[in-house]
């Protein structure tokens, strides 16, 4: 049973930081796609980040870039999210999601890819 548990998520105040984790158990974590995800209210799905295991190769949201970081450790099990720099726009709920499909791994950030999904961790960004 594939599981993904989301934790770090919190209240911060604009230009400050946060560090998010993905911790996986159920698959083999080498071998699925996993990538992180956001949702605002009113707003649809977005893919935010992914790294793969070969390379590694980073993708990231333009939104985002220069400002977040992803990585991962296959020891244990688990994908980061380091963002920095925060704006209220960040603000959302963050999730992560996994998927053992070709077409995942060619799409990492487009949600109806993915079929696993975790419950999701709480960012604000607010004065």
């Amino acid at each position: 049973q594939v599981q993904l548990r989301e934790s770090g998520g919190g209240l911060v105040q604009p230009g400050g930081s946060l560090t998010l984790s993905c911790t996986a158990s159920g698959f083999a974590f080498d071998d699925y796609t996993i990538s992180w995800f956001r949702q605002a209210p009113g707003k649809e799905r977005e893919g935010v980040a992914t790294i793969t295991k070969v390379g590694p190769t980073t993708l990231y949201a333009d939104s985002v870039k220069g400002r977040f970081t992803v990585s991962r450790d296959s020891a244990k099990r688990t994908l980061y999210l380091q963002m920095n720099n925060l704006k209220p726009e960040d603000t959302a709920v963050y999730v992560c999601a996994a998927s053992g499909t070709v077409i995942a791994s060619m799409y990492p950030l487009d949600p109806p890819q993915f079929d696993n999904w975790g419950q999701g961790t709480q960012v604000t960004v607010s004065s």
